[in-house]
């Protein structure tokens, strides 16, 4: 079978006050996709994939569905490749407005959300404010009326290899070693699992991963005051809509990486998606390296980001399949579980691929289980 890649593009209006993005006029967004299709199948119905950084248009599974005979478009948001501003609030905006043009362009009827990775929170994030929309701010304050976006409901979600949310996994990757954000490089030797003198070696004991767990989301919620505290004092000046940028270090340290009885899986210990977790902690392409205060709030609070796929999941009532990778080396088995256990929608389901990875490129073959899968749910269901 032939698939045909077809790039094309959208403007859609957006008058909020800031502008966190490069290049383009105010007023509006432009909002980049791909269609793959094969070229002699027609289809009323479309796999939209998204993430809130994008760049997933050749993703294995993505490829594998178009060959399988099924239309696919993945919607790249207004930050593709570029998280340092991003707004979770205004990713929701992008994809819902990328529905309702797929639906009048190419006239497709019925909708299935594909969640891969971190697009699994936010297809929820989306599907939970399409179903009942209540938000008209950012955890900053800034308007974003998604109450007034005509948010069009998916008919279906499926979470691929998805984890929780950026914020719950950014705090479950934080060092709780680094306790003086100005001092990074100062750390309490009985927390940082990468220190060859650190008292506490794998196994873990229950009670230090206790201790470890609850000192990550404090430290998360003392960069959250810190931010708060910063943004509050530039709204009291004369440019209230001033913004700051900083740098968070330790954002891949995690006992998962260290100690594989920890979340179980048949992951390889002492690695992590991105490579070394002891490089990737400190490195330029750890998760939330750079970010602004407004950005902060909206995608890597623990305590103040929406997007958060178990809030999410509990709101939304359609068909969920939710697909874990036993070997994934970034959404750990604990995170597909606790997703299916939060989706209200009767209709779920659960499917474990045994040995695939996150990018099922170490275990290619297992692709075509994922694929089968993911076809028989959706025909089960007359998608």
């Amino acid at each position: 079978m032939t698939v045909v890649r077809e790039p094309y593009g959208f403007v859609h209006a957006d008058n909020s006050r800031l502008k966190e993005v490069y290049g383009g006029p105010s007023g509006q967004v432009f909002v980049e996709c791909m269609r793959i299709r094969p070229d002699d199948v027609d289809s009323q119905s479309v796999i939209l994939f998204s993430h809130p950084v994008g760049g997933g248009s050749f993703l294995p599974l993505v490829t594998a569905l178009a060959h399988a005979g099924r239309h696919v478009i993945y919607c790249n948001p207004r930050y593709r490749g570029n998280d340092t501003a991003l707004i979770m609030e205004k990713c929701v905006l992008d994809l819902g407005a990328c529905i309702a043009d797929l639906k009048t362009r190419f006239g497709y009827e019925k909708v299935i959300l594909g969640g891969w990775s971190g697009g699994g929170s936010l297809s929820l994030f989306y599907q939970d404010q399409a179903e009942r929309p209540t938000l008209k701010a950012t955890p900053a304050g800034d308007e974003v009326d998604l109450t007034a976006a005509g948010l069009i409901p998916a008919d279906a979600v499926m979470l691929l290899a998805a984890h929780i949310s950026r914020s719950v996994t950014m705090t479950e990757w934080l060092d709780p070693s680094i306790l003086d954000e100005d001092k990074p490089f100062e750390r309490d030797p009985d927390l940082n699992i990468y220190d060859p003198a650190c008292p506490n070696q794998p196994p873990y004991s229950e009670a230090f991963v206790a201790r470890f767990r609850q000192a990550q989301i404090d430290r998360n919620r003392r960069i959250t005051a810190r931010v708060k505290t910063q943004l509050a004092e530039i709204r009291a000046g004369s440019d209230p809509d001033a913004e700051r940028c900083f740098v968070t270090y330790g954002t891949m340290s995690d006992v998962r990486w260290m100690d594989p009885t920890q979340d179980p899986s048949d992951r390889k210990p002492g690695t992590c998606y991105l490579g070394d977790p002891r490089i990737v902690n400190d490195g330029p392409v750890g998760l939330g390296r750079f970010s602004t205060l407004r950005s902060w709030l909206s995608q890597w609070s623990f305590d103040e980001s929406r997007a958060n796929g178990l809030v999410n999941a509990a709101n939304m009532s359609c068909p969920v399949l939710v697909i874990n990778n036993t070997a994934d080396l970034a959404c750990t088995p604990s995170h597909a579980q606790r997703l299916f256990d939060a989706v209200a929608s009767e209709d779920k389901a659960l499917v474990h691929i045994q040995g695939a990875d996150h990018y099922y490129v170490d275990r290619r073959d297992l692709l075509p289980q994922a694929c089968t899968a993911v076809m028989s749910w959706l025909e089960a269901r007359g998608f």
